[in-house]
């Protein structure tokens, strides 16, 4: 995914999950949505390899 996908999918995520990650700090938020971002990148792989 490149760049500019994977910040808008981090955004899209953080306002999901605003009230539930809100009482984290801005480095842990970040790490956090980072991390889903490429765990949701890498399922999207494997379903694409099963297809």
């Amino acid at each position: 995914m490149e760049v500019k996908g994977r910040k808008e999918l981090e955004a899209q995520m953080a306002t999901v999950l605003g009230e539930k990650i809100k009482g984290l700090s801005v480095e842990l938020r970040e790490i956090l949505l980072d991390d889903m971002v490429t765990a949701f990148e890498n399922r999207l792989i494997v379903f694409k390899r099963a297809k």
